[in-house]
Formats: C-alpha cells, sequence, structure tokens
C-alpha cells in the first residue's frame, strides 16, 4: 500500500509555476497494477520519483508498505565513471541480492555487450535506460514504478521488456506511465488520473483511460 497524504509540490521557472500536487490524497493498493495517466508535463514522472523517495514533496508525507523500487527507466542514480556491471554490483549489494546473479541478469537482459564493462559515461540514453530496466527486474521489489521503459530498443527489446515485466506484475504491485495503451491495458487493473495537480482514481482501468482521453480532448 501507498498512501499520499496531502502532498503538495510545485515548481517555478521564472515566472510560469507549474503545480504538480495540490494537497494531493489517494491511495495506490496493495496488489494492484495501477496506470498513472496524464497528459505530458502533468508532472507523472515527478510523482513517481516523491513516491520513490528521490524527489521530496514541498509539504505532507507519503507512507508505503513493503519495498518499491526506484522509477524503472529512471538511471540517474548511476555513478557515471564505474561501468554498467560495477553499477549492477553496487545495486546488488545495496538490495542485498546476489551480484553474480544480478551482473548476469543485466548482461543477458540489456543486450549491452562490450558496454557493460564500460563507463556509464559513455552510455547513449537508451542504454542507460536498458541497463536501469535490467538493474530494477532482477531485484524482487513489492511495487515497481514504471516509467516509460518500453519506448527503448528495437520491436523485439520492448516485446521482451513487456513480457518480463507482465511476469513480475504475478507477485507484486506497480505504479506505470506509459503512453501505449496496448501495454496499459495488458498489465494493468486500475488507473489513476493526474490532471492540474489533482489525482482521481479509478478502480475501473477502462473509465480511467476514457477520463484521460476527455482531457485531452479540444475544448
Amino acid at each position: 500500500m501507498i498512501r499520499l497524504d496531502a502532498l503538495q509540490k510545485r515548481f517555478r521557472t521564472g515566472p510560469t509555476e507549474k503545480i504538480v500536487a495540490r494537497d494531493m490524497t489517494a491511495t495506490f493498493p496493495t496488489g494492484r497494477s495501477v496506470a498513472l495517466l496524464g497528459r505530458n508535463g502533468a508532472g507523472k514522472s515527478t510523482l513517481l520519483q516523491m513516491i520513490a523517495g528521490t524527489l521530496l514533496p514541498d509539504a505532507g508525507r507519503i507512507r508505503a508498505t513493503g519495498t518499491i523500487s526506484w522509477p524503472v527507466g529512471f538511471a540517474g542514480a548511476f555513478h557515471p565513471d564505474l561501468t554498467g556491471a560495477q553499477n549492477a554490483r553496487f545495486i546488488a549489494r545495496i538490495y542485498g541480492v546476489d551480484s553474480s546473479a544480478m551482473v548476469a541478469f543485466v548482461a543477458d537482459f540489456a543486450e549491452l555487450g562490450a558496454h557493460l564493462h564500460q563507463p556509464v559515461r559513455t552510455y547513449s540514453a537508451g542504454m542507460r535506460s536498458r541497463l536501469a530496466f535490467g538493474a530494477s527486474m532482477a531485484v524482487p521489489f513489492d511495487t515497481y514504478l514504471v516509467d516509460e521503459v518500453t519506448s527503448v530498443g528495437d520491436a523485439a527489446f520492448r516485446r521482451r521488456s513487456s513480457e518480463v515485466l507482465s511476469a513480475r506484475m504475478e507477485n507484486a504491485s506497480a505504479i506505470v506511465v506509459s503512453h501505449a495503451m496496448p501495454l496499459i491495458r495488458q498489465i494493468c487493473d486500475a488507473g489513476a488520473v493526474l490532471e492540474d495537480g489533482r489525482l482521481t482514481w479509478f478502480d475501473d482501468l477502462e473509465e480511467a483511460i476514457a477520463a484521460h482521453e476527455a482531457n485531452l480532448a479540444p475544448a
């Protein structure tokens, strides 16, 4: 279970203010795979980072039971001067999993080849995302935070990403940000729509998608 209590978050860039959360209160239940929907720039990735604990809210708090992944697809935590394999081993030690098994899984899944043993600073954005996805899928989290990860790579890699993610969802919860509705319908069973700093929960996924599409429709 993840509980947002009176969450507030806003950013100011010059004269422009962006509000991500307006006194946001919501619960993501245990055992559900939730599609987090919203227009571009609504703050979905920011909300995931707050839930992960990598970004602090301005006010309010987040309470959670069980372990929560970092946002899958977010590679900002990698040390740029360490190789992909060294970063994977470091993550394994932090989360108490076998480091050799972690590296083997990442090597097989991310398909980085010799780049796995080169510094992460030499990676493209796509390579970093593949490394992040592979590392996160190697750790048995109770809740996975997924941020557009299946947009990375070619069709075969995206298909394999979806398959691995679906397998993890059989025993875990998830909050999923994606514009790929086939993926959303494949792995999610509920939805939450973020609009103008407010989060609306839908127990029915199709109702969430309909509400999201209504928000995108021209006025």
